[in-house]
């Protein structure tokens, strides 16, 4: 690779938990930083999104992230990585999306247009719904199993919600509230032209880098998560690489792609000796074979793994201390309590000063699940159940 950047494994690791964790004065500079959140609703320890989140930005507590998009309006629920949170400047580029899904659901559109176009009036008339208040209402025998379910309302409002029509206003104990796109967006967002595809596909391409600091063009396909071919994504990074967005970047034998943001995190000065717990989707572990080169960590969320095959356990996150991933931990919390159900140490031991910052990261974890105790099953290693225990006695 003519011109790349030669890094060493060190040299990659310390930029990119500088890139990622350097401390957020605000929930909008930790999106402005991530470009999206991958949304999941599996809420052991507050959501993915809410993991994510706190691992940023130090007042950040569970649920606070509906707020943000729903009275704040910073973000909106939308698709990026799968579903996403995404900042409301970056809907113009994404609405590329709503092109490529519509061809996913002709069969709303074709077979069932009675349904799409009283629903779209209903909202129009009432506002904001649910898909159980929508007028129209039918099921389908032949759904059932499917994602979605039987119901008629509810697989139109998906597809709806898909091509661009309808967005989500608001949630009801998780539920989707959909109203029209245009009295989601705002006004000044949602009257810009529509970029060309090519267009379109480029800046995708440098938001999915700017997401993550540092990128293999042969990453797996669920990160990407367009509907781009691999010839279209060289033309985008060739594009990007003669504009200086990009940089090509060698560690140790990988080729990748830096932003010149994450270039400017090299810096050979110790990282601080913090504890973070990382989310099972966050940006630093989308491509689990460059955390597997750099952190000699190799993950798997066991979430739908059958029980009998997991080494781990069901939620497990990955644990940072300083530059290197230590460990993996399983936490819950309900009513109060935050229980630690499982520790396992990487085959390194914990380097000193380990223990004070995993104490003061079980007190920000504490905080952010507004935990008033914590407790630690036998899962856990013997010196973190000893912590844990000095934590509830004080």
């Amino acid at each position: 690779m003519p011109g790349s950047v030669k890094l060493s494994k060190s040299d990659a690791r310390r930029a990119l938990v500088r890139y990622h964790f350097a401390p957020c004065e605000s929930t909008r500079e930790a999106f402005d930083r991530l470009r999206s959140v991958q949304f999941d609703p599996i809420a052991p320890i507050g959501c993915n999104h809410d993991l994510v989140l706190q691992a940023r930005v130090p007042d950040y507590r569970v649920g606070d992230w509906e707020r943000i998009a729903y009275e704040d309006r910073l973000v909106y629920d939308g698709w990026d990585k799968q579903a996403s949170l995404v900042p409301f400047e970056g809907w113009p580029l994404r609405r590329v999306f709503y092109k490529w899904h519509r061809d996913g659901f002709k069969h709303i559109f074709d077979d069932h247009a009675d349904a799409v176009e009283a629903i779209l009036a209903d909202i129009g008339r009432r506002g904001p719904l649910l898909p159980k208040e929508c007028e129209f209402q039918a099921r389908k025998a032949e759904w059932k199993g499917s994602w979605h379910g039987p119901s008629v309302a509810k697989q139109t409002l998906r597809a709806l919600w898909h091509a661009g029509c309808v967005m989500t206003a608001g949630r009801r104990k998780g539920q989707h509230l959909y109203d029209l796109t245009e009295r989601v967006v705002p006004e000044h967002l949602y009257n810009q032209p529509e970029l060309k595809e090519e267009d379109a596909i480029r800046e995708l391409v440098l938001e999915r880098h700017r997401a993550m600091g540092l990128l293999r063009p042969n990453a797996a396909p669920e990160i990407w998560s367009y509907r781009i071919n691999a010839a279209a994504r060289k033309a985008a990074i060739d594009s990007l690489q003669r504009s200086g967005e990009l940089v090509p970047v060698e560690v140790e034998g990988v080729k990748a792609h830096a932003t010149p943001r994450f270039l400017e995190e090299l810096d050979s000065s110790p990282i601080e000796p913090r504890v973070t717990f990382v989310a099972p989707l966050d940006q630093l572990m989308w491509d689990r074979k460059m955390v597997s080169h750099l952190f000699d960590f190799d993950y798997v969320w066991e979430i739908y793994t059958p029980v009998a095959n997991r080494r781990w356990g069901y939620y497990v996150l990955p644990v940072l201390f300083g530059d290197r991933l230590v460990a993996r931990a399983e936490f819950w919390s309900r009513s109060g309590t935050l229980e630690l159900r499982g520790w396992h140490f990487e085959a390194e031991a914990p380097q000193a000063g380990f223990y004070p910052a995993l104490e003061q990261a079980l007190l920000r974890l504490m905080r952010y699940a507004s935990a008033e105790q914590i407790i630690a099953s036998d899962g856990s290693s013997d010196q973190v159940r000893s912590l844990v225990a000095g934590l509830s006695a004080a």
